[in-house]
């Protein structure tokens, strides 16, 4: 394999980028003056086995229905097997344009109007919206920030409780804090689920996202008891970045919840992206050593902006286990929201997520996405040390 040129500028402004070309009309932030540290994917290509992939459809030319999906099918079952040592039947995947629509299709499926869907917070922000846009209520279960990581608070959760909640969706490994939940975490979801009678839908979008000794656990390895109860959310997009491909899959187990899930996809037409499914195959059949050089670039990235960060009194940034999702918190300078996001946006001219959009718990946080070239990173940080410079 070629190594991968991660210190690569790619320009991505004027090719319709999200994560780019919005920076002046969401932020009030010059393009080129400005950091794209919000929309999470990464400034990287994917592995060479994908853009080999999408150069054969080019040639070839044509650009009707995907059909047969036994060899994409076979690669995902590989991967997870390699990665997860999850083993899994080809029959139990769906495949929808993303995992935030296949969200939105498990809402649908597995609550009615008015019911509650319960989110460890603060957590993916789509969740919340997706919950909300379909007539459902989000019943919010903050984490404990104890010691510098997030941990669950499942007594304060059962005393919650309104009688309402039909779901939880769990984000494992966690955005934005980046844990990586033990066995013992993952058990007493399951557990809850069990004793409450809630369907388990477990996101794991970031699973090959992990560093050094943490180690993620597929839910589904949690225990046969659960698999009558859980829908498994996974996808290449986070890995490879392939986000504009729109290609997550479902993978359920459960005979019932399969066939409902099918009535589901059936009912809203739903059908495959060629061209994520292409390079979802090409990404798991070629891109194992990719991942490998990613992991350690990423870490190292890691480590220089939080190093940086945290030198600056008053800010910290939570370890992340998992991701590439640095999750900073502000509380420490003693600034409200309004000052320590004006300098961010208009003294150091960084985009980043803000905190409150990820529920409570998000009050003082702000998300930097730290997947770009080493010199954007050592940049931002030395941004944020001027625009933070009276602290020093």
């Amino acid at each position: 394999m070629t190594t991968p040129n991660f210190d690569e500028q790619i320009k991505r402004i004027g090719t319709n980028c999200a994560k780019w070309d919005a920076l002046e009309s969401t932020y009030n932030i010059a393009s080129d003056e400005g950091l794209a540290m919000w929309v999470a994917d990464m400034e990287f290509k994917p592995p060479q086995s994908v853009l080999d992939a999408l150069s054969s459809m080019v040639d070839h030319g044509v650009f009707g229905y995907y059909g047969d999906q036994t060899s994409y099918k076979n690669a995902i079952v590989n991967w997870m097997d390699r990665h997860h040592n999850w083993k899994i039947d080809p029959a139990w995947i769906f495949t929808t344009h993303g995992l935030v629509n296949a969200t939105a299709f498990c809402v649908q499926t597995w609550s009615k109007p008015n019911d509650a869907v319960i989110l460890f917070t603060p957590v993916y922000h789509a969740f919340a919206r997706i919950v909300e846009a379909n007539g459902r209520r989000v019943h919010e279960s903050p984490l404990i920030d104890k010691d510098g990581r997030y941990v669950l608070d499942m007594e304060g959760l059962e005393k919650s409780l309104k009688g309402d909640e039909t779901m939880l969706i769990f984000c494992s490994p966690h955005n934005p804090g980046g844990r990586v939940w033990s066995k013992d975490e993952l058990k007493e979801i399951c557990d809850f689920c069990i004793k409450h009678d809630l369907l388990l839908v477990s996101d794991e979008i970031h699973h090959d996202l992990v560093f050094g000794d943490a180690k993620h656990t597929i839910m589904s390895l949690m225990g046969e008891d659960i698999k009558s109860r859980l829908v498994m959310m996974t996808a290449s997009s986070k890995t490879f970045n392939m986000a504009g491909g729109h290609c997550g899959n479902v993978i359920i187990e459960d005979k019932k919840l399969h066939g409902e899930f099918d009535a589901t996809l059936k009912a809203n037409g739903i059908s495959c992206n060629s061209f994520g499914i292409r390079m979802t195959e090409a990404a798991y059949n070629g891109g194992d050593e990719w991942l490998e050089a990613l992991l350690a670039y990423l870490s190292e990235n890691k480590r220089i902006f939080d190093e940086g960060i945290n030198a600056i009194p008053g800010i910290r940034s939570m370890n992340l286990e998992a991701t590439y999702l640095a999750w900073v918190d502000f509380s420490g300078t003693g600034m409200d929201r309004a000052e320590f996001t004006r300098r961010i946006e208009k003294d150091a001219k960084i985009a980043t997520n803000n905190g409150p959009t990820f529920g409570s718990g998000g009050e003082s946080w702000q998300r930097f996405n730290l997947a770009a070239p080493r010199a954007q990173i050592i940049d931002a940080v030395a941004r944020m040390q001027a625009a933070f410079g009276d602290m020093q």
